[in-house]
Order: structure tokens, then C-alpha cells, then sequence
């Protein structure tokens, strides 16, 4: 294979000309091996970060600073990176140091080439289009990066917002098929009062419904941006004109109302937003575990545990007992959950360490919120198809659990008071008589009176007894 020579201020390097980065992708490449995992591994990352280079193109062209030619190669160099090509080109390590100078300079090189063969000139002549003095005009890495961190996230936020809408969607028609199925409320594992199966599913699709909430108010956070600022805030080396322009611009790209920050010095040094974001994509996921260890122990059995619920079969459960079926979905969702959990921490940390002008911990947060939104959104997508939408109830061992209480002498409450409903509950531990004998037996109400209290249909909706 032939080579090119390229070079930076540390040296020269031979690049193969099958490739289409550079000297400054390839040190990178030797430097940081943390993850295993690349910037091509996220090509929703590179499409966001090509829209941002072609705004940026078509902002200089048009204010100015860049020959019409030579911007319009950049923009379709991006084009074709938007389209989903070349994703192979970018090798970079997510986790880097230098605040994501390495991946913005990888996205640099590979316009740059496409764009010379656009123009027809060869990889690496980069007198005719320049990776820095072309492609990365009126930038830095300082606001290309988080800015297109940004971009991105909006994207996949958007998908995951769907994703938890699905899920929704599926639990209010499992709270509509169970409406009428009675079953045990529990608190802290212990027999409480009745309630249905379908205002479980309904009080879980709630959960989801708030977090899409939080989530959709946090992404429009993701759209301020600090393009132009360049190196600190100051937009040094950037046109007066430039940044109202690449709003322009990239609002055209995307069809997204990205626009400028309010302070670009603050919007460069500051990445609490991805904070913010990160803390309700962790909200939505300690829910949705939640969600997933309910039904897991509702499905526990299936003769000797709860078995309210079947979850779908979706595997045998054991290499050694025969029949076994595990809730290998339920289990599943919740590792992704936990993983989400620890992810936040990572961004918070990450985002703690800004010092003065910069947050050079960038790649850290952007590996930690892509991972969290993907791992939430495939999370949303598999407890919805491969769990809830199949999922069956067992309205007689629901039934059954109720009559065999003891907790629902708290029902009695209203009519013979607490101390009176505490003995009953007390002699039917120790004798294992049921609440409506000791009650006849004490002649504290009327067989017709405990009917009417023990309906269970009675106790879930709020009334009150005269003692």
C-alpha cells in the first residue's frame, strides 16, 4: 500500500493513502487505548459533529473568510460523512486527554481528504484544503467538541424519548386489561390493603410519563451552544458576523432551533448542562428499575413464589434444573439501569473538574451521557417487547393472596377503631382462624357488615365507618 507523508510540529509520520485521517488521528491512535471503544462505534457523534462542520463551512463562506470552492468541498465532504459514510475513518478512542482536541481533529483530516478528492486533488495536499486552516476556520476545539457533544445528544435524547413513550403506550394497555384484577398491595415486602393489577401497570406507566417530562424539558438544554466562541469565550480568530450566522445555519442542517449561549465565556467552562441531562436520564432509569424488580418478584414462582404475573418464557433458566425459567428480561433492564446510575457519576465528576476556562474532561462526559442514553433507550425498547407486551396475569392467585391476609383487618378500622382490629389480627397469627370468625365470634359486627367491609372492591376506593 502506498504512503504519504504527513506532519505536525512533532514530526513527520508515514499515513497510508487507503486512509483518510491523518498524522493527528494516528498519535492518537498510539496514545489512548482506555475503552476499546471508538468514535466510529458512535457515528450518531460524527454525523452531529459533520453538521456542525458544514454550518461552520457555509458560515465562513458566507461571511466571507472562506472561498465559495473550497467550503462548498467541506460541506459535501460532510454530506457524505452525514449520509453515513466513512464512519470507518474515525479511530479515536472515546476517553482522551486534551479535551477532545484528538476527535475534533480526526472529524478535521477526514473532511479535509474527502474534500480534496471532491476537488480532485490527492489525500494530504493540504495547501489546497487545510484541516486546520479550512476545515477547523473560525474554531476550536473548545466549542466545536461540546457543541457537537450537544448536537448529538439532542438526537439520541429524542430517540430515547420515543423509546419511553413505547414503553408508556404498552403499560396503560396493560392497566386497562387489568383494571379488574384484584391483588395485595404490599409495603417494605409485608401484606398493606387491595388494590388491582391495573393500577400497578397504570402507577408504573405514570413513572415513565414524568420522567419523559424531565427528560424533554432537560434536551432543550442541548441547544444552547458555544459556536464561536473559539479557544476561551473571547472568539479570537472568528468573524464579529460568524456565530449569528452558524446558528442560521445549523437551524438549516438540522431543522432544530440550535442557537447561540447567552455567555460563551460561561458556556466554555461550564458543562453543567450535561449535569442536568445526565440526572434525569438517572431519575428515569432508578424508575424503570423499579418497574423491572416489581415484575420480577410479581413473577417469582412458579408454585412457591408470588405469581402474579407470567412474564413471556424467553429462555430455559438453568443448566441443571429442568423447566427453570428465569426473568432474564426484568434482570437484564436492571443491570442497564445500574450502569446508567454509575454513568451519572462519572459525568458529575467529570464535570467538577473544570478549571478556569476549559473542562478538559469533555471526553469523559461525552462516553459516560452517549452510553447512558443508548444503554436507557435499548433498556425502554426491550422491557416494552419482550416483557410487558405479552406479559399475563393470575387473577386467582391474586384473589387468593387478598382472602388469605391478615392486613386486611385495616379495613375494619373506620368501624371498631385500631385496638379492637390489632387483637383480631393478633389471635388470627397465633390460632390461624380468619378475620370474619374471631370478628363473629366477638360479635363486633354482622356477618352481612364483614361482607360488606371485606368486599375487596370496598377497600379501593376512600370511605369512612362510624365507630
Amino acid at each position: 500500500m502506498s504512503t504519504r507523508i504527513e506532519h505536525d510540529f512533532i514530526g513527520e509520520m508515514n499515513i497510508s493513502n487507503d486512509l483518510y485521517y491523518g498524522v493527528q488521528t494516528s498519535r492518537a491512535m498510539h496514545n489512548f487505548h482506555m475503552t476499546g471503544r471508538k468514535l466510529q462505534n458512535y457515528p450518531f457523534f460524527i454525523q452531529a459533529f459533520a453538521q456542525v462542520k458544514k454550518a461552520a463551512a457555509l458560515a465562513n463562506k458566507e461571511v466571507g473568510v472562506l472561498k465559495p470552492e473550497i467550503a462548498d468541498a467541506i460541506a459535501s465532504a460532510c454530506d457524505k460523512i452525514i449520509a453515513g459514510e466513512f464512519i470507518e475513518q474515525f479511530p479515536v478512542d472515546m476517553i482522551q486527554g486534551g479535551a477532545g482536541t484528538s476527535t475534533n481533529m480526526n472529524v478535521n483530516e477526514v473532511i479535509a481528504n474527502i474534500a480534496l478528492e471532491i476537488l480532485h486533488h490527492e489525500k494530504g495536499e493540504y495547501k489546497f484544503v487545510h484541516p486546520n486552516d479550512h476545515v477547523n476556520l473560525s474554531q476550536s476545539t473548545n466549542d466545536a467538541y461540546p457543541s457537537s457533544i450537544k448536537v448529538a445528544a439532542y438526537g439520541k435524547l429524542t430517540e430515547l424519548l420515543q423509546a419511553m413513550e413505547e414503553l408508556q403506550s404498552s403499560l396503560l394497555k396493560k392497566s386497562k386489561e387489568f383494571e379488574h384484577v384484584l391483588k395485595m398491595g404490599r409495603t417494605e415486602l409485608e401484606d398493606a390493603v387491595p388494590t388491582t393489577l391495573g393500577n400497578t401497570f397504570k402507577a408504573f406507566a405514570c413513572y415513565i410519563e414524568s420522567s419523559i417530562k424531565q427528560i424533554t424539558l432537560a434536551r432543550e438544554s442541548m441547544t444552547f451552544l458555544n459556536m464561536g466562541a473559539t479557544a476561551i469565550g473571547t472568539g479570537i480568530n472568528c468573524h464579529p458576523d460568524y456565530k449569528n450566522v452558524f446558528e442560521k445555519k445549523l437551524q438549516e442542517i438540522t431543522n432544530i432551533n440550535f442557537q447561540a449561549a447567552e455567555n460563551f465565556i460561561a458556556a466554555t467552562q461550564d458543562t453543567a448542562d450535561f449535569v442536568y441531562v445526565s440526572g434525569t436520564i438517572k431519575a428515569a432509569a432508578v424508575r424503570l428499575s423499579k418497574i423491572a424488580n416489581d415484575l420480577r418478584l410479581m413473577n417469582s414462582g412458579p408454585r412457591c413464589g408470588l405469581g402474579e404475573i407470567n412474564l413471556p418464557k424467553m429462555q430455559p433458566g438453568s443448566s441443571i434444573m429442568p423447566g427453570k425459567v428465569n426473568p432474564v428480561i426484568a434482570e437484564v433492564v436492571g443491570e442497564a439501569c445500574y450502569e446508567v446510575i454509575g454513568n451519572d457519576t462519572s459525568i458529575t465528576l467529570c464535570a467538577e473538574r473544570a478549571e478556569f476556562e476549559l473542562n478538559a474532561f469533555e471526553p469523559g462526559i461525552a462516553y459516560a451521557l452517549f452510553n447512558s442514553i443508548c444503554l436507557l433507550e435499548n433498556a425502554m425498547k426491550t422491557l416494552s417487547d419482550k416483557a410487558i407486551k405479552d406479559l399475563t396475569a393470575n387473577p386467582k392467585a391474586c384473589h387468593d393472596a387478598i382472602m388469605n391476609s391478615i392486613s386486611i383487618v385495616t379495613a375494619f378500622n373506620p368501624y371498631i377503631g385500631y385496638e379492637k382490629s390489632s387483637s383480631i389480627a393478633k389471635e388470627a397469627l397465633q390460632t390461624g382462624k380468619s378475620i370474619k370468625e374471631i370478628c363473629l365470634e366477638r360479635k363486633y359486627l354482622s356477618e352481612e357488615e364483614i361482607d360488606n367491609i371485606l368486599n375487596p372492591e370496598t377497600m379501593l376506593t376512600p370511605h369512612m365507618g362510624v365507630k
